[in-house]
């Protein structure tokens, strides 16, 4: 009897010991809905996948709905042409976006310009869940949104479009020389010059996100983001690229990487992600993943380099179907 009542009791610290060894997966929640990229629907389901293939993620997604009043869609939303459009138009705000927050180690913004402001509630959750240590992912036409938002301001460091200009606070980037600059001169905040293939240099080759990174890497063709400003405050810029005014571009070194403090939450953002062929680079895929894990956890999981990570000379793009 003696040995039976042991030999349970061991096994039973045996699964607690199991059970608590194992990773609970870390939860997920991409946000989405109102977005100036076409591409948005498709890469909101890329970034899902490429987290949920670690095998480390749970990825839910949560959706405003997308009504508009005013003239044309496409005056505001402009096709991939070039053509600059005028618009009165503008999108309807959502009664209904009330994600639970609290529920999630994690949140991901593909969000983009436009999107129409979120009820007070909303707004009010979703500060306190990353001061109080959530984290956040900001990627792309994210930093467009809610340019009268404060706090969000405050969260995304710096932001371009949505009306931004220095009251917001100074354009960030490293001059020609790489000394770090911040400019409180007037103007608005926000540009890009034509999309082209451009290189990716790592600032802080110490960062979870960023260290084992080859210095230099070329990123797949995508709209290199100039000109953006914000309050920049507790902020990191881990990785820059030159926006080169042959291109369109500033003449300047611009943040394309970046870590911002915010309370007790961590926040991640890029630039980069225009369209599904900027999502498809390597590069992109590997900070999002080492991104999102940082500002989920405050640590980066797997360090390893994709053997078919791109070069300082090439590169590297997996097709998404």
């Amino acid at each position: 009897m003696m040995f039976r009542i042991f030999a349970s009791s061991l096994l039973t610290l045996v699964a607690l010991v199991g059970f608590a060894s194992a990773e609970s997966p870390i939860r997920a929640l991409i946000i989405d809905g109102q977005n100036n990229h076409g591409a948005w629907p498709k890469t909101t389901m890329m970034m899902k996948k490429y987290l949920e293939d670690t095998k480390r993620y749970t990825v839910d997604i949560s959706r405003t709905k997308f009504t508009w009043q005013g003239d044309d869609l496409l005056a505001k939303y402009p096709l991939e042409d070039g053509v600059k459009r005028e618009s009165k138009g503008s999108a309807i705000p959502d009664p209904n976006f009330k994600p639970d927050f609290s529920k999630y180690d994690v949140v991901i913004s593909n969000f983009g310009f436009g999107a129409a402001p979120w009820p007070e509630e909303t707004n009010s959750a979703f500060e306190k869940f990353v001061a109080n240590g959530g984290g956040l992912v900001i990627v792309h036409a994210a930093d467009n949104s809610f340019g009268d938002w404060e706090q969000y301001n405050q969260m995304i460091g710096l932001g371009g479009w949505g009306n931004r200009t220095e009251k917001n606070g100074p354009y960030v980037y490293f001059d020609k020389e790489e000394k770090l600059v911040s400019d409180n001169s007037a103007g608005n905040g926000g540009s890009h010059g034509s999309q082209h293939e451009f290189s990716v240099v790592i600032r802080d080759a110490e960062h979870p996100i960023t260290k084992g990174l080859p210095r230099s890497w070329l990123h797949s063709k995508d709209e290199l983001y100039d000109r953006l400003r914000g309050p920049a405050k507790n902020m990191k810029i881990l990785a820059t690229s030159f926006a080169s005014k042959s291109q369109g571009g500033t003449d300047r070194h611009e943040p394309m990487v970046m870590t911002i403090d915010y309370g007790k939450g961590r926040v991640f953002h890029t630039p980069m992600g225009h369209a599904d062929y900027s999502m498809e680079c390597v590069g992109f895929i590997t900070l999002l993943v080492r991104g999102t894990d940082w500002a989920a956890t405050g640590k980066v999981v797997d360090f390893s380099i994709p053997a078919d990570f791109p070069t300082i000379e090439k590169s590297s793009q997996r097709k998404f179907d």
